[in-house]
């Protein structure tokens, strides 16, 4: 199925038509669980990934910084009890609740596997493999049709206290004998072990953050907002700039943070946002972002398990310089 996103309330550059030149183009991704092939753009799905090459790895060990570890069996065990007691609870109308056997298979709060298990190397994760044939805001080396991203499980505190990232570029054609089955790291954050998705790429139009905005136009549209919110319900920021959920090119929203310069580690460019992993596909069931294929009640805010901090994002950017260049992050 498509996800088509419904017209914005309002065409925001009719009353602002200088915001025609702070636009760009996305590509929203609307993950949403499947069962992907590695033939296939997807989330958490399988790599396209040559069987002679070396799965990545980290090797940080006691470096991470470790809250609660727990194996991705355990993690897609208790996600199927959830899920599990969500859909009598929907059936029956009757309240939410867990049966004692599933109480019982649950792992306490408080438990974490052994720290010990992250001394040794850590195999990273797919996050997302995306062929340019699906994505129109695709952007990699010459000749690529594939782009990889993978992370480690696990927080980082250069990081930001965020999984670190790792960006590989491909021709698909040259993957002649592809991978079976590719490893799984012994313990990984729950937050970070993705569900596997399916894909359903369309492109919006985005407009560049309130604050990095001219000064005057920002004021503008501020004036604006005063007068018209409360009674129209919708907002700039919220509702007519930036899309929520995975996706691939468009403006990073600075909600958390002031803006700040994100700049190549090695070569000191002023980067480009790639690519965005977001905790959830919009900002409540009824959000204007919300696409007219489905109903508010039966659609999943968190398709993708994937939570970052406190339901925040993480912006992944690349130098424009150059693609071998280290991808930087920030969680926004």
């Amino acid at each position: 199925m498509t996800r088509t996103t419904p017209p914005r309330p309002v065409d925001i550059t009719k009353l602002f038509p200088e915001l025609r030149e702070h636009s760009t183009t996305a590509t929203r991704l609307h993950p949403r669980p499947g069962t992907p092939t590695v033939a296939d753009s997807s989330v958490g799905g399988p790599l396209l990934w040559p069987a002679d090459e070396p799965w990545p790895v980290c090797t940080d060990g006691d470096t991470h910084y470790i809250f609660r570890l727990t194996t991705p069996a355990t993690v897609r065990r208790s996600r199927e009890i959830y899920a599990a007691a969500e859909a009598r609870a929907d059936a029956t109308g009757a309240r939410y609740d867990l049966t004692d056997e599933e109480r019982a298979e649950l792992p306490d709060y408080e438990f974490s596997e052994p720290d010990e298990l992250v001394d040794q190397p850590i195999p990273l994760l797919p996050v997302a493999q995306l062929y340019r044939r699906d994505v129109p805001d695709f952007s990699g080396p010459e000749g690529t049709d594939l782009m990889q991203v993978l992370w480690c499980p696990l927080d980082h505190p250069e990081e930001g206290y965020n999984p670190r990232v790792r960006l590989y570029w491909r021709r698909s054609t040259e993957v002649i004998r592809p991978l079976t089955t590719s490893p799984e790291p012994p313990v990984v954050n729950d937050s970070y072990l993705p569900v596997s998705c399916v894909v359903h790429p369309e492109q919006v139009r985005e407009y560049e953050y309130g604050d990095l905005l001219p000064e005057d136009l920002d004021a503008q549209i501020t004036a604006w907002e005063e007068t018209t919110e409360e009674e129209a319900g919708y907002s700039y920021q919220s509702d007519l700039s930036l899309a929520p959920g995975w996706k691939v090119g468009g403006f990073a929203n600075w909600s958390l943070t002031d803006p700040h310069p994100m700049n190549c580690a090695e070569c000191a460019a002023p980067m480009t946002l790639l690519f965005t992993v977001d905790s959830s596909e919009r900002n409540g069931a009824d959000c204007s972002w919300r696409p007219v294929e489905e109903e508010p009640a039966t659609t999943s805010l968190t398709p993708t398990g994937i939570s970052i901090g406190r339901g925040y994002s993480l912006y992944i950017f690349r130098c424009p310089v150059s693609f071998d260049h280290p991808p930087a992050t920030t969680m926004q």
